[in-house]
């Protein structure tokens, strides 16, 4: 048993697993860059790297055709640590050398919780447009909003994971259940012919538009556009199927048991308790040219309370930090008079710069031990080489 033991030691702090697992980082790197033209971006990270095993389709089947980043790092983790705990010991000449390895662990650390953790939401705002939410880039929801106060919105947000499981949800606000007929993750909307088949779509903007599928894309230049057909059916009878999708502007309006609601696929939103308002946005190019210098929003923040109310300046490399979001200027619409904000929270931001601090520091500290031992040495022998005088 001690022998198992001591092989299974050596295996995890051996130098061979710490080549072979950097050499299966850099394959896997080269296989996600090669796979980003099917996938893009995202999609490689949540196939190749935010994963313990890459699997395949094959058949329908996915099939496990490599290990995923969370694999590979993880061992390299174990093996970093295990190396420490069996073979060295922690003295000042090695001083250098711990610092170097603790920035790698932690930089390993911070990649998975920034995996784990990190969210990415967009805003987009024109001149005079206040906003308290950020939408995903990515996710979508159902939203259905009961405005027959005035004064209040009241909304139950669906994700669109249910609407794509064809789950029935019933949710205690609604005075119905939202049945999923039909749900497409990509589609192409288009009028529906005279004398064609029938719409899905009993109510609403479906009983002149049609959603045809599509095979999802994944390029940088283009979108998919998810559409689904869902019926409300409550205890007073159906409220209708309606055709829902990020492709349609604005919701789509109806009444039932006395009350006014509105009914939209849209990105999913995440709220704040503050507020933005654009107050100008800046497009600069260089003097006689067109190509850009620089890109600015000036906005207002606000929050409800009145603790805070201050205009601030977002532009590239100068994002805005507050209450645990980064706003970063990330891109511009409308000639000149929208701005696109990245909104990232990620909690785990100053890993990274504590890490890479460490290993900066570890390196510059061991070549300095080493560059003083050297020219003692080197003292030394030109005092023993200095003949004698009689």
């Amino acid at each position: 048993m001690k022998t198992v033991l001591r092989d299974l030691r050596d295996f995890f702090v051996s130098l061979k697993l710490t080549v072979a697992l950097l050499v299966l980082g850099m394959v896997l790197v080269f296989a996600a860059t090669l796979d980003q033209t099917n996938l893009g971006i995202w999609g490689i990270q949540q196939k190749w790297f935010r994963t313990f095993v890459v699997f395949q389709g094959v058949g329908g089947v996915g099939v496990p055709i490599f290990p995923g980043g969370y694999l590979i790092g993880g061992l390299l983790l174990v093996n970093l640590l295990g190396a420490h705990f069996a073979r060295f010991k922690l003295t000042w000449r090695k001083s250098g050398i711990f610092l170097t390895h603790a920035g790698l662990i932690l930089l390993l650390v911070g990649e998975l919780l920034s995996g784990l953790w990190q969210e990415d939401y967009h805003m987009r705002l024109s001149e005079g447009d206040t906003k308290n939410y950020a939408e995903s880039f990515r996710d979508n929801e159902l939203a259905l909003t009961d405005t027959t106060d005035a004064n209040f919105d009241a909304i139950v947000a669906i994700p669109e994971a249910l609407l794509a499981r064809h789950a029935e949800v019933q949710h205690p606000k609604l005075p119905f259940r939202v049945v999923t007929k039909a749900y497409y993750p990509n589609s192409l909307l288009q009028m529906r012919a005279a004398g064609g088949p029938p719409s899905l779509a009993t109510t609403g903007l479906g009983l002149n538009v049609v959603a045809a599928p599509q095979p999802m894309t994944y390029k940088q230049d283009e979108t998919n556009t998810p559409t689904a057909y869902v019926e409300l059916v409550g205890p007073d009878g159906p409220a209708g199927t309606f055709l829902v999708s990020t492709g349609l502007v604005g919701p789509q309006r109806f009444d039932y048991a006395g009350r006014s609601w509105k009914i939209t696929l849209r990105a999913k939103r995440t709220y704040q308790p503050f507020s933005l308002t654009l107050l100008k946005f800046n497009h600069d190019n260089y003097a006689g040219t067109d190509i850009p210098k620089n890109f600015s929003s000036r906005l207002r923040l606000t929050t409800p309370d009145g603790r805070d109310d201050r205009e601030v300046l977002i532009y590239m490399n100068n994002p805005l930090r507050y209450a645990g979001l980064t706003f970063y200027q990330a891109g511009f619409e409308n000639n000149d008079r929208t701005t696109i904000l990245q909104v990232v929270r990620n909690p785990s931001w100053m890993l990274p710069y504590v890490a890479c601090s460490l290993m900066a520091l570890g390196l510059l500290g061991q070549f300095g031990i080493h560059l003083v031992g050297f020219v003692q040495k080197r003292r030394v022998k030109s005092k023993l080489s200095v003949p004698a005088v009689a």
